[in-house]
């Protein structure tokens, strides 16, 4: 028979061998999108010159345009920005009820928690500057094909076109988090339920004494 310690030993090296093969798996996930996005936005960009009366360009100069940096990067800021808020509420909303852990251990998961976000906020920061700036080239590009005047960056951190790319990955972030949030509560509220059924039938107390 199994002593309790040799379970915990199986389940903690099965969680040692699982963090590593989830990296690795999201990491070939990521790689293979960012390939098929690579190919499928190269060859629209490449109908849109044909389109257009252009030439084609080369692979290797798609991946080196402004349209395909503000394509990753706009979305990388909208990724970004949806675990800085996630955290950070978490850590505002849960964090501050949670009264029963020591200080210390308090003290070590607020460091750890700062860390992670300064983290997480320098490259939201990043991403969305690159973003702003090959989306201001890609802007510039288009208009000059039109034969109309270049705008500076600070006048087109003020034009539609940079909000409307902006705002539509935000928005479905923002919805994304507040829906995960949502479950993930009432997920735990019928867990909780479940799990002490007499609560529900006799209330906070428990059943009367007879």
């Amino acid at each position: 028979m199994r002593t309790m310690s040799a379970v915990h030993h199986g389940d903690s090296s099965v969680s040692r061998w699982l963090r590593p093969s989830l990296s690795i798996f999201f990491l070939v996930l990521f790689v293979a999108a960012l390939i098929g996005q690579a190919l499928a936005g190269w060859a629209q960009f490449n109908d849109q010159q044909t389109a257009h009366h252009l030439a084609e360009i080369s692979l290797g100069r798609y991946l080196r345009s402004a349209d395909f940096a503000a394509d990753v990067t706009e979305n990388w800021q909208s990724e970004y920005l949806q675990i800085l808020l996630y955290g950070a509420a978490a850590v505002f909303f849960v964090g501050r009820g949670s009264e029963s852990s020591a200080q210390f251990g308090r003290a070590r998961t607020a460091v750890y928690s700062w860390a992670a976000g300064v983290v997480v906020a320098t490259i939201f920061i990043g991403s969305w500057v690159v973003q702003s700036v090959a989306g201001w080239s890609a802007f510039n590009e288009t208009r000059m094909q039109r034969l109309q005047d270049p705008v500076s960056w600070t006048g087109y951190l003020g034009n539609p076109d940079f909000w409307a790319r902006t705002l539509q990955n935000w928005q479905s972030e923002f919805l994304a988090v507040g829906s995960f949030a949502a479950l993930a509560i009432l997920s735990r509220r019928r867990a909780t339920a479940q799990s002490h059924p007499g609560d529900e039938r006799h209330g906070p107390r428990g059943p009367s004494a007879g």
